[in-house]
């Protein structure tokens, strides 16, 4: 463990950590279960190499950065190097050379981190090597920035579960379908490609089998923005949530693999039925009284899954299910999509919640972020609990 110093930043550090940042997105989604990190090199005042980290999570984006100045026949000899996350250090789980390692070989003069890694791996050994080394570093620049990019993979080290987003889309008047089920489509081809985006940069997509015997969604990427399909590098996990293992053979969330169902008291004869079929069962324990997946167990046991951990879950599901998990306090945001119309009182519509006798009970949103995408309104809200 080890404390963030404060030294004195120039305008050329911020420059540059912003860069380091700006190519750690291009990581996002692609490094799971990985950090999406960003490096940059910088000699004699301009960047000889950069690098994010690749898919799969190798390799790093320090790595991935001095392979770049190699290849632009650079020596990093004597250069700063800014990266979003602690460099790290060899641990039991390292699957190739640890990047402090990289770069003490390198002989870079300097080293500036944005955040200390908390993972029990690293957590600071990759900071201390290279002091031990005679490498200057220094930790904290732009910090908020870069918590905030990689919040769902500091969420899962820190606290043992993923980052939660609930993506809803209803009507102005929060009405998610017509009394009769039909809600193809409240929102616009824009609205609907830009959640394809969002699916894209996660680790998994999950729904509840309601949702999923209604609509038989496939819960895969296939309409980014701008129709190109040889964007689309990876699939996320697809999780359905089915208590009592009631989903159908030949639905479409059981064809192509990379589906996991998590079961709270279905059968053991049906799981070794879906297990044959290539699909992954989770037992998790049940709520006491209604029989249900705990949530909070859920969304641990996801976290802790081996060999593949989940940073960041996004959902997709209906009002008895959005409601269930806004009450279990395991969301952390929700992503409104809202359509210019009205369907009436009648309709279905955005959480099915216990009732509530004093507004002070109230669940309590910060509004992160507010943009139009086509013609409907995109909310990002962070819950308050």
């Amino acid at each position: 463990m080890e404390s963030n110093s404060s030294p004195a930043f120039s305008a050329t550090d911020y420059a540059m950590m912003a860069a380091a940042l700006r190519i750690a997105e291009q990581g996002r989604g692609l490094a799971s279960p990985n950090p999406h990190v960003g490096c940059v090199i910088v000699k004699q005042g301009r960047i000889i190499g950069s690098g994010f980290t690749q898919s799969g999570g190798r390799p790093h984006a320090e790595a991935a950065a001095l392979a770049a100045c190699a290849a632009h026949g650079c020596s990093a000899e004597g250069a700063s190097v800014y990266v979003t996350l602690e460099p790290c250090s060899l641990h039991p789980q390292s699957r190739g050379p640890a990047c402090a390692d990289l770069l003490i070989a390198a002989k870079v003069a300097r080293v500036v981190s944005a955040l200390h890694d908390p993972f029990d791996g690293v957590d600071g050994a990759g900071h201390n090597n290279l002091r031990a080394s005679g490498i200057q570093v220094e930790t904290g620049l732009m910090a908020a920035q870069a918590s905030a990019q990689l919040k769902a993979f500091l969420k899962r080290v820190t606290q043992h579960r993923p980052w939660v987003t609930l993506k809803v889309a209803a009507s102005m008047d929060g009405k998610t379908a017509l009394l009769n089920g039909e809600s193809k489509w409240i929102t616009g081809d824009d609205a609907r490609r830009d959640v394809h985006l969002m699916r894209s940069k996660v680790c998994a997509v999950m729904t509840g089998i309601g949702t999923a015997l209604a609509d038989d969604p496939a819960l895969t990427v296939r309409n980014l923005p701008g129709g190109n399909a040889a964007k689309i590098e990876r699939q996320p996990l697809r999780i359905l949530l089915d208590s009592r293992l009631d989903v159908r053979n030949g639905m479409k969330l059981l064809q192509g693999g990379n589906t996991l169902i998590v079961t709270a008291t279905g059968s053991e004869e049906r799981a070794a039925e879906l297990s044959a079929l290539g699909v992954e069962v989770m037992r998790v324990p049940t709520e006491a009284l209604k029989g249900k997946v705990d949530l909070p167990a859920m969304m641990k046991l996801l976290a802790d899954r081996t060999p593949q951990p989940i940073n960041h879950i996004m959902i997709e599901t209906g009002a008895k299910m959005n409601g269930s998990l806004l009450e279990s306090g395991v969301v952390d945001e929700i992503v409104f999509y809202i359509a210019p119309g009205i369907l009436g009182d009648a309709a279905r519509g955005l959480f099915a919640m216990t009732g509530l006798q004093s507004l002070r009970d109230k669940i309590d949103l910060k509004i992160m972020d507010q943009r139009m995408v086509g013609a409907d309104i995109r909310i990002t809200a962070q819950v308050v609990y």
